[in-house]
């Protein structure tokens, strides 16, 4: 069996004495894992390093085996992330909830678009220009694995207008009006994850968005397979906090 994909490298571990097991975040085929021979030499390593777009084809006698890659360098980043500690930060979050949440070889297209799309928006601005970004992909991922959150209109009321919180059982939007005497209980809902947003995101903004979007990944997602959020996650949440904190 032979197939060929561009591939987001995610990570890769050393496999003998020159391979690596390289795991990646494919187009067409998900996010799928292959040996690349020779993957842990000086004339391939950087090629390898998470971030990267590659052009791979992997080929195996079987489609239920591991497999090899092959692997061409198509858009080199990570060199500049690694300079960069908010982008590093966010390469690592990225990676990390890609390798958790995603089922293995399972396509999601529209979670390898929105990658490609955010990872370069890390490489040219700050957090607060692509923290948002972040956000959004990760509710984009959550409606992939079919626990998309439905922020159109007001669970309660039916209402577009004023929309404040989110309830984290429903995962449906809330108005200001009826989530009031609820607010404890209830996630707040951001706005730049409505449409008609038009105000650019604050940095509580973004916190909120992270908030939201780990709180479902981990009870929908990490939590019915007693999973925790991995802690490079965690760590971009550190971001969103005020400078002054």
């Amino acid at each position: 069996m032979e197939w060929k994909d561009e591939a987001i490298a995610l990570a890769a571990r050393p496999y003998g004495e020159t391979g690596v097991i390289l795991e990646t975040l494919t187009r067409h085929h998900g996010r799928h894992l292959g040996l690349v021979h020779g993957g842990g030499s000086r004339r391939h390593k950087s090629s390898l390093l998470a971030g990267n777009t590659l052009e791979v084809t992997w080929r195996a006698r079987l489609s239920e085996h591991l497999g090899t890659f092959s692997a061409e360098l198509r858009r080199e980043r990570a060199g500049e992330m690694l300079e960069n500690r908010e982008a590093l930060v966010g390469l690592n979050a990225l990676c990390e909830v890609a390798r958790a949440v995603m089922p293995e070889r399972e396509p999601h297209e529209a979670v390898f678009a929105g990658a490609e799309i955010l990872l370069d928006a890390m490489t040219g601005s700050d957090f607060l220009h692509w923290g948002a970004l972040y956000v959004r992909w990760e509710a984009g991922l959550l409606d992939e694995l079919g626990f998309g959150l439905d922020l159109r209109r007001c669970a309660a009321t039916g209402t577009t207008e004023n929309l404040r919180y989110v309830s984290p059982k429903s995962g449906r939007a809330v108005c200001a009006e009826a989530g009031a005497p609820y607010r404890s209980r209830l996630l707040s809902l951001p706005s730049f994850l409505q449409d008609s947003a038009d105000d650019a995101p604050t940095r509580d903004d973004i916190a909120q968005g992270l908030r939201l979007t780990a709180y479902f990944l981990q009870e929908r997602v990490l939590a019915p397979h007693h999973r925790p959020i991995p802690p490079a996650r965690l760590r971009l949440d550190a971001l969103a906090e005020p400078e002054s904190a």
